[in-house]
């Protein structure tokens, strides 16, 4: 029962730190850019301010979760991030909105993203490592689907009349009380994780005071199969940031309105959570890097079908199916890429460091995919925006496929060798 709620906090934690920062615009990206009055670029440009920060708490982050208790560090991001909430329901302009992401890129990495790998990693064990992440990044998915189902009927319960008829101040109005709604869960998880996981510190010194060390990055960064699963990372994660895009196409290539778009990026969180947990149960049967190969696959297909124009004009539900499809690709990469971690043979006591350093390039796509959708969309408005963005996402998957055969080929042959993959 215990380790049941500790895993229901970690899912509820590592979704209800990012509603705000990235859900809330994943969901309801038209409306905010009409609410906020900014454009794709003004938007992508607060995202990539949010990357830059990020890059360096990634790094810092790795030691601190080899170092301190999970529970406080996840408990303090998710109270600093839900605080920033109380700002953003008063629309700030663009200059505030870019501060408000980097102080997030601050809150949701430097403190949090390590400690929950590392946490996860405890919890799967020795054989459960396609499970422990697959049912963390699924079970997040699932928690953002129910958010996401829950706020767009709020947004529209809080509308007059039909959202197409609904005037901007009406909308932006309605809106506010989505992001009141997404503040409020995010205060709440951090309740949670501070009522149920376990105070417990991973590493100290001999005089039991915990000590920050970089002893475990300088072993991370020899690793080769670190530095192939941070290329896997990026290629993966750039697919997933795609995913913002999913309710503007359906606007722009399908005509929905305001609600109707909303929907479509709630479909993309129920792919989620089959994905990463379909692709979690296979990573322990077949190996993690296969999961990858094939998700890298599907990806890329489903990618190059939006990208060719061959679905517009047609029947909406063609378009919707390749949405459906790509995601699969996306959720699954998601579900298992930190499984990595064990089948590279990476040390339990540098998985905070190993992770960090991982994160600190594969999670480069905060920085640059916001700005690069945000000038394809602009410059090329209507549905070849959306051609370009989706044929960028191909590309990189190509590049994560290469990769993660490369991963297989290095641990297969470090295994026939018999030393550990990752030395």
């Amino acid at each position: 029962m215990r380790r049941g709620l500790v895993l229901v906090a970690l899912i509820a934690a590592g979704e209800g730190v990012f509603l705000l920062p990235f859900v809330l615009a994943r969901v309801f990206r038209p409306t905010l850019l009409d609410a906020f009055g900014i454009t794709n670029l003004e938007l992508g440009t607060a995202f990539s301010l949010y990357g830059v920060v990020a890059m360096a708490a990634y790094f810092a982050g790795g030691p601190l979760a080899d170092r301190f208790s999970a529970r406080r560090l996840m408990a303090l991001a998710l109270l600093t991030t839900g605080l920033g909430g109380i700002v953003l329901v008063d629309f700030p302009p663009p200059r505030t909105m870019n501060l408000l992401w980097a102080f997030w890129g601050m809150t949701t990495v430097l403190l949090f993203w390590a400690a929950m790998i590392r946490a996860a990693r405890e919890w799967g064990g020795q054989s459960a490592q396609g499970r422990a992440y697959g049912f963390l990044d699924g079970g997040r998915g699932l928690l953002a689907a129910l958010v996401a189902t829950v706020s767009v009927a709020v947004f529209a319960s809080l509308l007059p009349g039909e959202a197409s008829a609904a005037s901007p101040e009406e909308r932006a109005a309605a809106f506010r009380g989505v992001i009141r709604v997404f503040t409020g869960i995010t205060l709440g998880s951090a309740a949670f994780v501070w009522l149920v996981v376990p105070d417990s510190q991973p590493g100290a010194d001999t005089d039991g005071r915990p000590k920050l060390s970089l002893e475990g990055v300088r072993a991370a960064c020899r690793m080769p199969v670190v530095w192939l699963q941070a290329v896997i990372i990026i290629c993966a994660y750039t697919g997933y940031k795609a995913t913002d895009d999913f309710s503007l196409l359906s606007r722009d290539a399908l005509g929905f309105n305001d609600v109707q778009a909303s929907g479509i990026g709630t479909l993309a969180f129920w792919i989620r959570a089959a994905a990463a947990i379909a692709a979690g149960f296979l990573g322990d049967r077949i190996d993690a890097s296969r999961v990858i190969v094939w998700g890298f696959v599907i990806l890329i297909g489903g990618c190059l079908l939006i990208a060719s124009g061959v679905l517009v004009p047609g029947p909406a539900w063609m378009l919707i199916a390749t949405i459906v499809t790509a995601s699969v690709g996306i959720y699954a990469l998601r579900g298992v890429y930190f499984a990595l971690l064990a089948e590279g043979a990476v040390p339990l006591a540098y998985t905070g460091s190993a992770a960090g350093l991982v994160s600190v390039l594969g999670f480069t796509p905060d920085v640059f995919m916001g700005p690069l959708m945000g000038v394809l969309l602009d410059n090329s408005p209507g549905l070849p925006g959306h051609q370009h963005v989706f044929a960028a996402v191909a590309g990189f998957g190509a590049i994560g496929l290469l990769a993660a055969l490369a991963f297989r080929r290095v641990t297969r042959t470090a295994r026939a060798r018999g030393r550990a993959p990752a030395s």
